[in-house]
């Protein structure tokens, strides 16, 4: 089959890495792509937001299967455009995506279905929702209730620093996703992400994994997109997965049914494990980035099978088959990043990196620019490797970051702490 993935970051590049190991797969494309997707598929400049532009491409390169990556155009409806003009298509409608797009929604949602959350409240007056943070007192967690790419979330661990988050998200910072805040109790306990696909009836757990967002070692410093990732998420027991199942994403999905708006795609439940418990932190409506790179390292071709599955509604009928084995990424960003880091600086090394099903290198925010491989965003690479266990796919992953000659990137050494000796 001829498939077109959406998207130019280190998750498009794992998910397109191991659709291309299925034998099904016959023509791959994604669009934009960036320099690392170049090797493993055609790229193709298409305005990835405008579903119209998107079924067009679709329609003229006989493509089979649409799947789309990002967050941004399923909130802008690009899966309903593409079902419309009757393309498979992986990824949740527009009215669906409200799951991530808006933070209030979710928090409905769980209120309605009884899904286990943090208490809230919603704001669109700075004044009135001052007010709320000094009556309820710190620490509290400030949040842009739109699409904010991954940084519209502030933990205040004190009544200024909450405040202030409050003047930040109505100046503008976030843009439009700050309209509109919602503050949320503070939540105890350990983070770590279930990925399940949905195909509006029938769910299916994926994987697990822990991210690291703060940009410094030791989970210091400002948040960011993530800075590594490993899989699976020890927190995430038998017993707490079937309590998260059970007790959050089928009451949500059967939520979402009733609400006229079924779920179809992979949902990412975002949850806090605080004895043996699991509560919702946030539901995202795509792979997470760069959770979804350590999921492909140990899925591999199969996952194409399982997508497939999705977007035809034969989910029932779906198994994942899993090796008892661990994988991990690290993030090569940019120095200053996740504030002002510069771009354009040449990336030495990674064509004598050996690439394997055990390890590769994803590119998230790179262009070729001259025959050169030059850094193009704030996270750049994802050294991503797989071992027996951790600690063996930690040193092969931190063994790719070693060789890799930019001196204008960094990353954190300590990627799995909470799960390592």
């Amino acid at each position: 089959m001829n498939i077109l993935i959406l998207g130019s970051g280190g998750r498009e590049h794992s998910l397109a890495w191991a659709i291309k190991q299925n034998p099904k797969c016959d023509r791959l494309i994604v669009a934009p792509g960036n320099a690392g997707i170049a090797d493993v598929a055609e790229c193709a400049q298409i305005d990835i937001l405008d579903g119209a532009a998107v079924v067009t491409f679709a329609e003229e390169n006989a493509v089979d299967f649409v799947v789309i990556g990002p967050e941004a155009p399923l909130a802008a409806g690009v899966a309903d455009a593409c079902r419309a003009a009757g393309l498979l298509t992986f990824g949740p409608s527009a009215a669906a995506a409200q799951l991530e797009a808006s933070k209030a929604f979710t928090k409905e949602v769980c209120d309605a279905c009884g899904a286990p959350t943090a208490d809230w409240a919603r704001f669109d007056q700075a004044e009135a929702a001052k007010a709320y943070i000094r009556d309820q007192g710190a620490p509290i967690v400030v949040k842009a209730d739109g699409l904010a790419a991954g940084k519209g979330v502030i933990v205040a661990m004190d009544l200024d620093q909450a405040l202030a988050a409050v003047d930040e998200m109505f100046g503008g910072t976030f843009g439009a996703a700050g309209a509109e805040v919602v503050i949320e109790e503070f939540m105890g306990g350990e983070e770590a992400s279930l990925f399940v696909l949905c195909d509006g009836e029938a769910v299916l757990p994926i994987g697990t994994a822990q991210d690291h967002k703060r940009v410094g070692e030791g989970d210091t410093g400002p948040n960011t997109g993530g800075m590594g990732a490993y899989s699976p998420a020890p927190v995430l027991t038998d017993a707490v997965l079937r309590q998260a199942m059970e007790d959050i994403v089928q009451p949500s999905v059967a939520e979402m049914m009733r609400r006229g708006m079924p779920y179809q795609g992979v949902l990412y439940a975002g949850l806090m494990i605080e004895n043996g418990r699991a509560r919702l932190v946030e539901y995202n409506v795509r792979f997470g980035d760069p959770e979804c790179q350590v999921l492909m390292m140990r899925l591999g071709g199969q996952v194409l099978d399982l997508l497939q599955a999705c977007a035809e509604g034969q989910l029932a009928e779906a198994r994942v088959n899993w090796a008892d084995d661990h994988a991990m990424t690290v993030v090569m960003a940019a120095k200053g990043y996740p504030g002002d880091y510069g771009k354009g600086s040449t990336i030495r090394g990674l064509e004598a990196i050996e690439e394997s099903s055990l390890q590769t290198v994803f590119h998230a925010g790179t262009s070729l620019q001259d025959g050169r491989i030059v850094a193009s965003g704030g996270r750049v690479l994802n050294a991503t490797a797989r071992g027996a266990d951790l600690a063996e796919a930690q040193a092969r992953a931190y063994a790719l970051v070693d060789a890799v000659d930019w001196p204008e990137g960094f990353c954190r050494r300590d990627i799995g702490w909470r799960a390592l000796p």
